[in-house]
């Protein structure tokens, strides 16, 4: 039977995937409270606290054991928080996100959207003075109104060199600057098939494809296109938001889809919309998107497999109706028999045709 939880379907152990996965992000974390200063740790305990108090009573309610993800999830919110946010504001994203982008459409597995994002995109949304106004320039300790990506959108002088994109020494998100480590533990991750490959490099390949042909076109509306990489949350997230096996495609032509279509959405926002940044709008929308790119992207083959085995649980239960209830009691012939397998056999057919 086909599982509906793409997240079941990882060839590794969810809990082993999820550590591999939570470790690169405590490695983010640490260099941006290097980087920051404590006020980070805080950030993240109270956005641990928020989420987890809302995890065990919905856990409670319903009956089912704490995983992993409850970790998780914090980590990837607080490394998208700029670095002197408000701690009550971090509470209340953290609990919006969960609350609305999780535990109400029955927790792990079963979630359509990124918890992380909502809660980020509820908070941009609700106090944006706050979430434009409060990075830190690491240059000079003090806190800036300006970020990289926000002065190379504006067409202000682009005064940040490429050692300081990589090394994290720029103002921006806890955990979306400091490109160089996201890059190398992306690669890890990819070598250990703790992500897929796909998502990441269709979305940065297709940011920095239809970047360079925009600025072939209209060199006043787009930017440099390597420049567009490392500004911004677009590297941490293709490596660590989009990659999310629960919200994210889970055949290989979706991926590439999905992939493209966050590159698309991200260009457009970046140049067109009032927000600067357009990760966690993309991401939201492609995330919706992602079942049905999984249809697109599903083999001929298999639909016919998940056919054939949709009529033969049909066949089962009209052949069993004295115990399952739903039909009325008569009986029929066995359901291996030839006369029903030529039957499934003309059926499946019949339904194929119609549904590729």
């Amino acid at each position: 039977m086909r599982n509906d939880f793409p997240a079941m379907l990882h060839p590794y152990p969810i809990n082993r995937t999820m550590s591999g996965f939570m470790l690169s992000l405590v490695v983010l974390l640490a260099v941006g409270i290097y980087r920051y200063g404590i006020h980070v740790l805080w950030i993240y305990l109270v956005a641990t606290a928020t989420s987890g108090l809302i995890e065990y009573i919905f856990s409670k309610v319903r009956n089912r054991k704490l995983d992993m993800s409850i970790l998780v999830t914090p980590l990837i919110f607080t490394l998208m928080m700029p670095p002197t946010l408000p701690l009550w504001i971090v509470g209340v994203g953290s609990g919006f996100g969960i609350f609305f982008g999780k535990s109400i459409f029955g927790g792990f597995g079963r979630n359509i959207f990124n918890p992380a994002i909502v809660g980020r995109l509820f908070i941009t949304i609700s106090f944006p003075a706050n979430m434009a106004t409060m990075w830190l320039d690491p240059r000079v300790d003090t806190v800036s109104t300006a970020t990289p990506l926000g002065t190379l959108n504006a067409g202000n002088p682009f005064d940040y060199n490429m050692m300081d994109l990589l090394t994290g020494n720029v103002p921006g998100s806890v955990g979306e600057t400091f490109r160089l480590g996201i890059m190398v533990l992306g690669i890890l991750l990819i070598l250990l098939k703790v992500i897929n490959w796909r998502i990441p490099v269709f979305f940065i390949g297709s940011v920095f494809i239809i970047t360079l042909l925009g600025s072939l076109v209209a060199p006043q509306t787009f930017e440099d296109p390597v420049k567009s990489l490392l500004v911004g949350g677009l590297l941490f997230g293709a490596v660590f938001v989009a990659t999310d096996p629960i919200t994210s495609p889970y055949t290989q032509r979706g991926r590439i889809f999905f992939g493209i279509g966050l590159g698309i959405v991200t260009v457009v926002i970046r140049n067109f919309a009032a927000f600067p940044e357009g990760i966690m709008f993309a991401i939201i929308i492609m995330n919706a998107l992602a079942p049905q790119l999984d249809q697109i992207g599903e083999p001929v083959w298999r639909r016919q497999v998940r056919l054939y085995e949709k009529v033969r649980v049909n066949d089962f239960l009209r052949d069993h109706s004295w115990c399952s209830g739903i039909c009325h009691t008569h009986r029929h012939e066995p359901a291996d028999s030839k006369e029903n397998r030529s039957q499934s056999s003309r059926r499946i057919q019949k339904d194929s045709a119609g549904y590729l």
